[in-house]
């Protein structure tokens, strides 16, 4: 295995699952909204409110193709999946892993999203978002990996590293 990239809703669990994972496989760490926020000095929120959801998506996409690491878990931002360079880039560097989470358990895990940086038009519902975003999320994901009612974060990556185990078999 080279990399493994999480791809998902936000609120679907994948900066979490990536440190798990790392811990586990042994792999580095990059989760791209940290890193942006790092870059920034600023939160996703605040860069979208002030430089606009535009500078914001135009970072993510810049972020996602200039990406080069091996042995890296990569837990990508929600809408790093709405740049097809940037998930071809991430496409040639590892296995893609949609963590596929219902839109009731995202509604509980997230709450009031209008704050958390979530990078979307004004008026879009959580609904909206994965109907723009799941084809892609399907489109570029190697594995597809459900979440079930009531699996911790530690059956979910339980469940991906049995997976990859198999694939490499």
């Amino acid at each position: 295995m080279s990399n493994i990239i999480l791809v998902g809703m936000p609120g679907s669990g994948k900066s979490t699952l990536g440190i798990i994972l790392a811990r586990r496989l042994g792999y580095g760490y990059l989760d791209t909204d940290s890193f942006i926020s790092q870059r920034e000095k600023s939160t996703l929120q605040t860069i979208i409110d002030t430089k606009g959801l535009g500078y914001f998506l135009d970072t993510e996409a810049r972020v996602g193709s200039e990406i080069v690491c091996d042995r890296v878990i990569i837990a990508t931002g929600g809408s790093m999946i709405l740049s097809d360079e940037a998930m071809d880039n991430l496409s040639s560097l590892g296995t893609i892993i949609y963590i596929d989470v219902g839109l009731d358990e995202l509604r509980k895990r997230i709450g009031n999203y209008s704050d958390r940086g979530i990078a979307c038009n004004p008026g879009e519902t959580l609904d909206d978002i994965l109907a723009q975003r799941e084809p892609l999320y399907k489109k570029y994901s190697d594995i597809t990996i459900k979440y079930k009612a009531g699996d911790s974060l530690e059956e979910t990556a339980d469940k991906i590293v049995k997976t990859l185990r198999e694939l490499s078999d």
